[in-house]
């Protein structure tokens, strides 16, 4: 049967996560089912923030880059980020520049780890960041070529002696299908190639295993799942055992092993803090890491047995709209999103919006729902998908105002 209102309610009651909650400035009025873009406001941050600028910036000036720890920053933060949700000991993540750069960074120095073997294989529905990304690192490469797979299915019979890398999204950000990173980072092994992940619609969203997994390099943002703010510092991995061999090709002055010698030639600092280039952004990394801390706070196991529930509860709530799922019902293979098409999706959201349930779209047909566990209860879920029905049995997505795309959709 399916559940009530009140049941949801008093789930979320019993939910050990529903203090977590009162950590977000939510808008009144607001259901918000977009945080596998943008990531809700952590009532912490302003206060945060405002205290790097007044005091670390405003009277330690320079002097902050030692005594606050400025300087350390990346992988201070990449190392706490790493323990609590990436399964990544010490010493292997950086918290710098931004996922396109950064996979930029990692592809480049993947190619280098393989040479001889021409090909880098990605996904041909991934998102269009790293084919592009793709594409411009292996122009720089003569005898590159990027290999599209339709599907992760298609990795067998595409992988040989000649694959490079592979890169790979760990969950779609169309769909929300939730990849096997161990089983096949297994077998781009077993070709002697590299496994790389895209982790932008993963971190935060469920635990992620990359030192058990073998994962050899991964990305992510930090900007969604984790609510860092618009245009947070993105994150990068790169396996202990590479970091002494591995040359990335943006070798700015903050990867080299003396930056303030000054050095005219460029020496590669030693483990992951060469995969830095430019200055640290002080302040996107403080709002970043005031996130962390109410991240800290969460049991990562609990957000992922509450993110496959919430999803459940909406796909169960929708079961009957004319509307098609195509995230995977299998907990295995989900994310923490479901994806619903529906020919006119575009202008459904966009009723949704003006009742205030924000969900966003990707063309062509796909609407998408986001579920963050730290912020959003299961009453939260029981009426988003009812304004879903009556947005659906009203015909309202019909006003001609709601066709009307906006630059971001």
């Amino acid at each position: 049967m399916t559940p009530t209102r009140a049941q949801c309610a008093a789930r979320d009651a019993a939910d050990p996560l529903h203090a977590l909650r009162a950590e977000f400035d939510l808008p009144a009025g607001v259901l918000y089912l977009d945080g596998n873009s943008l990531g809700a406001l952590p009532r912490r941050t302003p206060g945060h923030l405002a205290r790097v600028v007044a005091d670390e910036w405003g009277v330690g000036l320079i002097r902050s880059w030692n005594e606050a720890g400025w300087f350390h920053r990346p992988g201070r933060l990449g190392d706490r980020l790493g323990a609590h949700l990436l399964g990544a000991a010490p010493g292997q993540v950086v918290v710098c520049d931004s996922t396109s750069v950064n996979l930029f960074k990692v592809l480049g120095a993947a190619l280098r780890l393989r040479p001889g073997r021409p090909a880098l294989l990605a996904e041909r529905h991934a998102f269009p960041t790293d084919l592009y990304v793709a594409d411009g690192v292996g122009a720089l490469r003569p005898g590159t070529r990027t290999v599209l797979l339709d599907s992760a299915a298609q990795l067998d019979a595409v992988l040989d002696a000649g694959t490079a890398a592979v890169l790979l999204s760990h969950v779609d950000y169309r769909t929300g299908e939730l990849l096997d990173m161990a089983g096949l980072t297994a077998r781009i092994h077993a070709a002697g190639a590299l496994a790389v992940w895209d982790l932008c619609h993963t971190a935060g969203a469920l635990p992620v295993e990359l030192d058990a997994a073998g994962a050899d390099f991964a990305v992510g943002c930090g900007y969604k799942y984790l609510n860092g703010g618009p245009g947070a510092p993105a994150f990068l991995y790169a396996a202990a055992r590479h970091q002494e061999a591995a040359r990335q090709p943006l070798t700015g002055w903050f990867g080299h092993a003396r930056q303030f010698d000054f050095e005219p030639g460029y020496r590669p600092a030693e483990g992951v803090t060469r995969f830095l280039t430019g200055t640290p952004p002080i302040l996107g990394l403080a709002a970043l890491e005031a996130a962390l801390q109410v991240w800290e706070l969460a049991d990562p196991t609990a957000v992922r047995a509450k993110s496959l529930e919430l999803t459940d509860l909406f796909l169960e709530l929708t079961a009957d709209l004319d509307v098609e799922p195509v995230t995977p019902r299998e907990h295995a293979r989900r994310g923490s999103q479901v994806a619903l098409r529906h020919p006119d999706g575009y202008a459904v959201v966009q009723a949704l919006i003006a009742r205030g349930v924000i969900g966003d779209f990707r063309a062509p047909d796909l609407m998408r729902f986001g579920f963050t566990p730290l912020y959003l209860s299961r009453a939260d879920v029981h009426d988003a998908a009812g304004a879903l029905r009556e947005v659906l049995a009203s015909g309202e997505w019909r006003d001609g105002r709601f066709a009307r795309r906006g630059e971001v959709t």
